[in-house]
């Protein structure tokens, strides 16, 4: 029996989560919106592609969540975008809703599902879903460190010209102007980048990493970014639904790791058919410590709004 994976918002994201889903043939896809008429659209059009890219999977498009009873996997993309010149906080009370609803609707009819938040605020939105789904937090994971890392990568390929398969490198943090990219850790074919690029431009890269997403909204206008985002949460799909168990950086609910507690922050973590199967602790200087804590004193800001909220 083939895998099920339901994506919540038929918009660029989700649209392009269930195209590369489809593409490697991880699992059937129902793609969910309250548009009527889009997700039965799109999915139709995924679909009759499979012929020509060769692939075979059932791509089902719905307004209500009865079709994507007994999902594996529910990744939740759905929310109002960011708008130029508008801060992820300002989308935090209408996406709180958003979240809530899907939320309550995934425990509903997939009450075994691993859950993928990719709406934005992203550390928050998780904390929403792991509340209103009550789930072992091994099952409620934020996609955020994964593309972060993948921009930072890019950039970092772009000011060396070398592949971007060499690189390796690891952002922690929240997702958001916060982020943490650990310098120290990242490598060139194994070459320290501390050893190839002097203070200045490692700094220049590390600020462009943490506007990553704002330089594409400046760019598109009346959008954000989907095609880099959307491949970030197919790769967490991936090792959740083949037990790959990759360890990826991903927002996860810290109990006490990095001494933080309560929130979910990005960091290291082993993914595995069970979701978030270990968490990694780095031994962290106290300059990067200092970063981390302070990403985590933004998420915690945005979690006390929506508690005052859920009141």
């Amino acid at each position: 029996m083939r895998k099920k994976v339901t994506v919540v918002g038929a918009g660029n994201v989700g649209a392009n989560c269930a195209l590369r889903i489809a593409g490697k043939e991880l699992a059937d896809v129902v793609l969910v919106d309250v548009v009527e008429g889009v997700p039965q659209g799109k999915g139709l059009d995924i679909l009759e592609s499979g012929p020509v890219e060769g692939y075979d999977v059932a791509i089902t498009g719905a307004n209500d969540y009865e079709p994507t009873a007994n999902s594996d996997i529910v990744i939740i993309t759905a929310g109002f975008p960011r708008k130029p010149g508008m801060s992820r906080d300002d989308l935090l009370l209408a996406n709180y809703e958003v979240v809530k609803t899907a939320t309550e609707q995934a425990v509903k009819y997939s009450p075994d599902s691993i859950l993928i938040l990719v709406t934005n605020p992203l550390d928050a939105m998780c904390w929403t879903a792991q509340q209103i789904s009550r789930f072992s937090k091994n099952r409620v994971i934020g996609m955020a460190g994964v593309l972060d890392t993948a921009r930072f990568r890019t950039f970092i390929s772009q000011e060396l010209d070398v592949s971007v398969e060499n690189i390796t490198a690891l952002v922690l943090g929240g997702h958001g102007d916060t982020m943490v990219p650990l310098v120290r850790l990242v490598t060139v074919g194994g070459i320290p980048l501390t050893e190839l690029l002097d203070q200045a431009a490692i700094d220049r890269l590390v600020q462009r990493t943490r506007d990553g997403g704002a330089e594409i909204v400046r760019y598109l206008k009346t959008g954000s970014a989907y095609y880099a985002p959307s491949a970030a949460t197919v790769e967490m799909v991936e090792s959740i639904l083949k037990d790959k168990k990759k360890v990826l950086p991903c927002a996860a609910l810290l109990e006490g790791e990095y001494g933080i507690s309560g929130l979910f922050v990005g960091v290291p973590v082993k993914l595995g058919a069970r979701g978030i199967e270990k968490i990694y602790e780095l031994k962290l200087t106290a300059d990067e410590k200092a970063m981390l804590d302070k990403s985590a004193a933004a998420v915690q800001e945005l979690v006390d709004v929506i508690k005052q909220k859920m009141g």
